[in-house]
């Protein structure tokens, strides 16, 4: 009977672990591996394990959320992933009180309360809690890099990070869309563009009719038409060129039983009403220990506090440049792979980043919507409206001692001057002055110094000038005789 027992306990230890391992177990019992991948030849011993595996060269995810449409590969990503939508975190730390979605996330934050170091580095001792902090180390300090281009000189920790890196100068893109005929030199590369293909979701202009494969994409085409910005629902894929159509839209076609009773916006999450409604009331709960700063949301608070720690979680492999958000981690990729899928319709320049692109698209279109409220004028970027406000609080005053001109920025004084003098002039680093001669900057920055070199000898008595001393002298003398 205890035999018996025995066999239903084992049935269930093995359930808890993944296939891998069951693999694994079963090579080493003896047991053969019957389906095999016929793209990469690795072995499985179920059915299910392979098709599982097969995603991964066909770039097909089934399991897809239904409140912001992202797709995944495997039912257990989508799962963890929907966590975030409805704001559960069930795993909550009993030291501090903290929640996480994930109980990894809490296992991980847990080493830190216990002081746990484990991960050591091998060249100088160091140890870190997290495995990532053990990556960064390694890769800032140049620790363990014996593997170098023979090309360039740069070298790698790892020897197949220096097999990627050769492609690039041996101009071999190995990795071809069956699709298309499209090639790429990293399989990374591949498996995003594959998505294009696999992408069962096609967004149609309404105006004239052309197709987009990406949601921005036809965002951006929309302005073309309508000349300003578009609303994108942000519950659907859907997009429109008013205001009114989406509100109608989210009245309507979205099942949505969480209203804000400020703008009347829709949600489908009490979670996500709730972070919305911050917008409107400005309540910023999530404060930094640090500086004070204060967030809407933890996660942005989360975000803002790596600038303190320094923590640069997100490493490209291409070069080893760390990032603090995986969002500049992407953009700066888009420089390794030179792609640039953001295109202007009107003069056909391409971007790296949907941003840059409709920063661009107002100069075709003349559209200038930043305002001085001062004097009214006009910019098309927020950047040049702020450098401009800078001459209506500035109180300092720049005047030209040649002819009286006066101007509102250093940097103007210096170029007018250029006019009389017909050379470089000699802007003071600690100041505002600006002097036409070295001489004379030389005299100037004496008055930034506590330096008094110039002593008289009679009663010992110093001066910063010479001048001074020197008027000093003609008084003892006169008071002498």
């Amino acid at each position: 009977s205890q035999d018996n027992k025995a066999q239903p306990q084992q049935r269930n230890k093995s359930k808890g672990k993944t296939s891998e391992q069951r693999v694994q177990q079963q090579s080493q019992a003896g047991v053969k591996a019957k389906h095999t991948c016929g793209q990469c030849g690795k072995a499985f011993s179920f059915k299910s394990a392979l098709t599982r595996h097969q995603r991964i060269h066909s770039g097909e995810k089934l399991f897809i959320c239904v409140e912001c449409g992202k797709a995944f590969s495997q039912k257990v990503n989508l799962k963890r992933h929907q966590l975030f939508h409805n704001g559960e975190k069930p795993h909550t730390c009993d030291e501090c009180g903290k929640t996480f979605s994930q109980s990894g996330h809490l296992s991980l934050h847990l080493l830190i309360h216990r002081g746990i170091k484990a991960h050591r580095c091998e060249q100088c001792g160091k140890t870190f809690t997290h495995r990532s902090d053990l990556t960064r180390h390694i890769s800032h300090t140049g620790h363990e890099k014996p593997h170098m281009c023979d090309e360039c000189g740069k070298t790698f920790s790892q020897s197949g990070h220096l097999r990627e890196h050769l492609l690039i100068h041996r101009g071999i893109k190995a990795h071809r869309c069956e699709q298309c005929g499209k090639t790429f030199t990293k399989r990374s590369s591949l498996t995003l563009h594959m998505q294009t293909h696999y992408r069962t979701v096609l967004y149609h202009c309404d105006h004239c009719g052309k197709i987009y494969k990406d949601k921005k994409t036809i965002t951006d085409h929309l302005r073309s038409h309508t000349g300003h910005e578009v609303c994108p629902c942000d519950q659907c894929d859907k997009v429109f060129t008013t205001y009114r159509q989406l509100k109608y839209h989210q009245i309507t076609g979205v099942k949505a039983k969480h209203t804000c009773d400020q703008c009347g916006k829709n949600f489908s999450s009490k979670s996500n009403l709730t972070v919305h409604q911050r917008i409107h009331s400005g309540e910023k709960p999530f404060s930094c220990d640090q500086c004070g700063k204060a967030y809407a949301q933890k996660s942005t608070l989360t975000i803002h506090q790596r600038i303190h720690s320094g923590e640069k979680l997100f490493i490209c492999d291409e070069c080893g440049k760390a990032f603090a958000q995986k969002v500049n981690l992407k953009t700066h990729q888009l420089v390794h792979s030179g792609e640039k899928p953001h295109t202007c319709d009107e003069c056909g320049k391409s971007f790296s980043r949907s941003g840059t692109l409709s920063l661009h698209l107002l100069i075709h279109r003349g559209i200038k919507p930043h305002r001085c409220e001062q004097c009214g004028k006009t910019f098309t970027q927020r950047s040049d409206l702020t450098s401009h406000m800078k001459t209506h609080s500035r109180t300092e005053l720049y005047h030209c001692d040649h002819c009286g001109k006066i101007y509102k920025q250093k940097h103007n004084l210096i170029h007018h001057l250029r006019s009389h003098t017909g050379h470089e002039v000699c802007p003071c680093d600690q100041c505002d002055k600006v002097f036409t001669t070295y001489k004379d900057l030389k005299s100037h920055q004496t008055s930034h110094s506590s330096e008094r070199p110039h002593k008289c000898d009679t009663c010992g008595k110093s001066y910063k000038w010479k001048s001074n001393l020197n008027h000093h002298q003609r008084l003892l003398l006169l008071n002498s005789v």
